[in-house]
């Protein structure tokens, strides 16, 4: 891959930084960002539609589709991109590559467990207890 004077800005940045895969990250954050925003106004503009939100009349939008498939979606992007930007926080301001793994252990856990416990609840409305 080029990464010379004609290189593109991707191609320039994809690849560099003190690991070797700076552009991973950074690409990841800015794909989980505008998948959260249009994820954001779908979510406002369906509960905007909706004729009130009642503990029924949400189970009842959840059990189709077009609700509980773009709403774990949004559950998952959501805790995908706040772990990585508490994993950057961590990298900031932590001292200590042992302390810095175990912050990025101890987010991951919290996040999968926060993320699972988020898909269990929309699973529960969207197919009844």
């Amino acid at each position: 891959m080029s990464r010379g004077k004609s290189a593109t800005p991707l191609a320039k940045v994809r690849g560099l930084g003190s690991a070797g895969e700076g552009g991973e990250h950074w690409l990841h954050e800015r794909f989980t960002s505008v998948a959260l925003v249009l994820l954001s106004v779908w979510l406002i503009a369906s509960l905007a539609m909706l004729p009130d939100l009642t503990q029924a009349t949400m189970r009842e939008w959840l059990a189709g589709p077009l609700g509980a498939v773009p709403m774990a979606l949004f559950v998952i992007t959501a805790f995908s991109h706040g772990i990585d930007g508490l994993k950057v926080v961590v990298d900031d301001y932590v001292d200590g590559e042992g302390s810095r793994i175990g912050w990025h252990f101890f987010l991951n856990m919290v996040g999968i467990a926060g993320a699972s416990l988020a898909l269990f609840a929309l699973a529960k409305l969207a197919f009844g207890a």
